[in-house]
């Protein structure tokens, strides 16, 4: 038995009172980010210590503010928020000081994924009914799929969350502690082994494939859509004076395009939930992946697109939340071990396998198509780790 807490993403119908507030908060929210990471850039130019984020969330409010009464519009949204920007900009710093990062990025109006956070300060907030949640600062906004999020009635508690932007939608984002547990044991059923790739988005040991949705005729007219719209979009910016406003029909268009990415998007993160859920009902006592290099194989300009529209990261992080939930032990094996060369019946690793060379034929007389292969040899596995 144990606690689990589960985030619950869903659309938010706020009103016009309530939408400002959000754009406000977030548009605070970017531009304390964006002044902390400066600040510290200034501080490393002169030669100066390093401000944690504590420090300077002391300084903003203690001295900056009162000393710059302009700014004092910084205080107008929710603490929280503009406390969670800054640690996510200490996080950012700490990423590049010790893992070798890239050094963090402004946040850029439009573009850049800001998002307002909030957390139950008192028990009066972040109560969840049916239809509706209550955010501090925001008060009651209405919940479009209703009954999504657990309701504080049946005792679920709503921690914290985030309310995001996209394509002119709101979506809320709350974490919620569900009550104790029980994980079920699935020691007594077989291992499975998935070979992910781009010809087909999921190769099972078992014999199940999950074809490329992105070949489906549906995402090929929307992506053949995006294309049209992005040149009436591109047209219209080089038709634009030079010193010029952006025009409120450059905007329009803009909106159309980020709607047309945003449905594709969840056309493709819909069909990933699909195939996480189908093959966790099976109930395998352990599940084996390899470790992509995506990075490296987005490098690759012949296969880039093809790639970054497979979500693998995505999948992975999710098939990682679906086993911890269902007791599910999540084995990932070295991205240099050779599944696909290594032959399932004798072991022999066939070190001139082409990429073209979509079925496996060994000397000892073994042919099985490369992926399924390459699926039950991950399966089989003896050297991985388990995902963290």
């Amino acid at each position: 038995m144990r606690k689990l807490l589960k985030s619950f993403k869903t659309e938010i119908n706020p009103t016009v009172d309530q939408k400002i507030k959000i754009n406000k908060t977030i548009g605070t929210c970017r531009y304390v980010y964006n002044f902390y990471l400066s600040h510290n850039k200034a501080l490393y130019d002169n030669g100066e210590k390093f401000m944690t984020g504590k420090s300077f969330s002391v300084w903003l409010n203690n001295e900056y503010i009162p000393n710059n009464p302009d700014k004092a519009w910084i205080k107008e949204v929710s603490s929280k928020a503009i406390k969670k920007s800054i640690e996510n900009g200490y996080t950012a710093f700490t990423r590049f000081f010790k893992h070798q990062c890239a050094f963090p990025r402004f946040k850029k109006k439009g573009k850049s994924d800001v998002k307002m956070y909030f957390i139950k300060n008192n028990p009066k907030d972040c109560i969840c009914e049916r239809h509706r949640l209550k955010i501090p600062t925001l008060g009651w906004v209405r919940i479009k799929e209703k009954g999504y999020i657990p309701t504080s009635k049946d005792r679920y508690v709503v921690r914290s969350g985030t309310i995001s932007i996209k394509a002119g939608r709101y979506y809320v984002s709350a974490l919620v502690e569900l009550p104790d547990m029980k994980v079920a044991n699935n020691n007594n059923n077989e291992g499975i082994g998935i070979d992910l790739g781009i010809k087909d988005f999921a190769i099972i040991s078992n014999g199940k494939t999950y074809k490329n949705i992105n070949k489906s005729t549906r995402l090929k007219k929307l992506e053949k859509q995006l294309r049209r719209e992005q040149r009436y979009l591109s047209r219209k910016y080089e038709n634009l004076k030079k010193g010029e406003s952006t025009q409120k029909n450059i905007q329009k268009q803009k909106l159309k395009v980020q709607k047309l990415y945003h449905r594709i998007s969840n056309i493709r993160t819909d069909y990933i939930n699909k195939v996480i859920a189908e093959i966790v009902k099976t109930k395998p006592s352990y599940i084996t992946i390899e470790d992509l290099n995506v990075s490296g194989m987005m490098k690759n300009r012949h296969l880039s697109k093809a790639v970054a529209s497979q979500k693998f990261y995505e999948f992975r992080t999710k098939l990682k939340a679906k086993c911890d939930e269902n007791g599910i032990e999540l084995r990932v094996v070295d991205r240099w071990y050779p599944s696909s060369k290594l032959c399932h019946c004798c072991g022999t690793i066939k070190k001139d396998l082409k990429l073209s060379d979509r079925i496996y034929r060994c000397d000892c007389g073994y042919v099985e198509d490369r992926d399924v292969n390459a699926a039950l040899n991950l399966k089989d596995a003896l050297t991985y780790k388990i995902a963290r």
